[in-house]
């Protein structure tokens, strides 16, 4: 039986975050494929962490700078390594290459985290925008990028992100997939209609910079109006892990409504009208986005937002980054049926083009059948990442040599 070994950056959550929704879409496509999965971490599990027992995936406890890790990979032997965002590939991927050089090493990137971290940096500077000189002068984009080229291939969730990657960092196609969210077959029959909705909703993991920003930046400037136009409607606030200066603002007499998490994201998303997510920055795509679509509620959202989720075709709702313009769509929307109904067709359209899980499921497969019949030779074609290899061995390799002996010795 083929083995793959996935080494977590933390155990999934996916009740709680996109993150975690994605890594376990990705271990459920290895399962279809008679992949024994094992998961490792380094990471403490949380309450909301998945029971990996239930499903029949293997667990591992694994330990930074520590020879263990090379003892456990050998006798696991797995055919494919997958490596949860680009630190545990800097943390463990010298250890894969050294003791099991022929498995296949995939990085899912999740999102760049340059992109979002020089984001989050411009908007602190009172800006959104990002030039490519303030991307490239990052330490995290040279250790992202170079993580990237290390690897056999990189999956990466967003079409902006992958242009990005190609236009910007010239990153051959060849070590790049576009995998964004896999769905099963998606229909709005059953799905409740626009009369029987009411109220509006905000979803976001507390632990997320952006998240927490747009929640507060609806409290402050957008909801207000809202209200004011439309007197009986709530908004909803829902996320894991929300600090103090969120669930501080629950009021029902203002109707903005602060529940924390939420068990069942579908449930909540099928409830309401309309989904707010007024995103001013961050990157990848959107799980809440992809949430609503799923459950046919419309999106009003942000440029940021909606970025490298829809391609061409027409946004499910409405884009925009004014809060003049965020408060008109909300209310139109929730108001105008007919436009809701338009939205709700739209999310169909965006879904069945680019999140299909079978049509992605075969573009991962192949790839992964290419790579096996010659590995060698595709490797041999990305000469930079053998050249980065080379001197990962010889830098973060006794680095961490260095820090494991002087465990020892303690």
């Amino acid at each position: 039986m083929k083995n793959v070994l996935f080494i977590g950056f933390v155990w999934p959550e996916p009740t709680t975050t996109a993150a975690g929704g994605r890594i376990m879409q990705l271990i459920n496509f290895f399962k279809q494929e008679q992949y024994k999965v094992t998961f490792a971490s380094t990471a403490a599990k949380s309450i909301y962490s998945v029971n990996f027992k239930e499903i029949n995936v293997l667990e591992e406890k694994i330990v930074l700078n520590s020879t263990s890790f090379d003892d456990f990979i050998i006798k696991l032997n797995p055919d494919i390594v997958v490596f949860d965002r680009f630190l545990t590939e800097e943390q463990f991927g010298w250890r894969v290459v050294q003791n099991t050089p022929n498995a296949i090493r995939i990085l899912d990137t999740e999102d760049l985290h340059f992109l979002r971290k020089a984001r989050e940096i411009a908007f602190k500077n009172g800006t959104i925008q990002v030039s490519e000189s303030d991307l490239k002068s990052q330490e995290i984009t040279k250790r992202e990028i170079a993580s990237i080229y290390r690897c056999d291939f990189s999956l990466l969730i967003s079409m902006y992100e992958e242009k990005l990657l190609q236009e910007n960092f010239k990153i051959d196609t060849n070590i790049l997939l576009r995998l964004p969210f896999m769905l099963e077959g998606y229909t709005t029959t059953n799905l409740p209609r626009f009369k029987d909705r009411q109220d509006f909703v905000c979803i976001g993991n507390g632990k997320h910079k952006p998240n927490v920003d747009a929640v507060l930046w609806l409290h402050k400037e957008i909801w207000p109006l809202v209200r004011k136009a439309l007197p009986h409607a709530n908004l909803h606030i829902y996320g894991a892990y929300l600090p103090q200066q969120i669930t501080e603002k629950h009021n029902p007499k203002t109707g903005f409504l602060v529940h924390g998490w939420g068990e069942d994201v579908n449930q909540i998303m099928q409830q309401a009208k309309v989904n707010l997510a007024p995103l001013r920055f961050g990157a990848g795509i959107k799980g809440k986005l992809i949430d609503a679509m799923y459950n046919g509620t419309p999106n009003v959202t942000t440029q940021i937002g909606a970025e490298g989720m829809h391609g061409n075709l027409p946004w499910n709702g409405e884009i925009t980054d004014t809060v003049a313009n965020l408060v008109a769509a909300a209310v139109e929307l929730y108001t105008n049926e007919t436009k809701w109904l338009q939205a709700q067709k739209n999310g169909e359209e965006i879904l069945k083009t680019y999140y299909a899980k079978s049509n992605l499921e075969i573009e991962l497969s192949n790839k992964i059948s290419t790579l096996q019949k010659d590995l060698e030779k595709h490797r041999t074609t990305n000469f930079i990442g053998s050249l980065l290899q080379h001197h990962s061995m010889t830098s973060t390799t006794y680095l961490s040599k260095w820090i494991a002996e002087k465990e020892k010795n303690k």
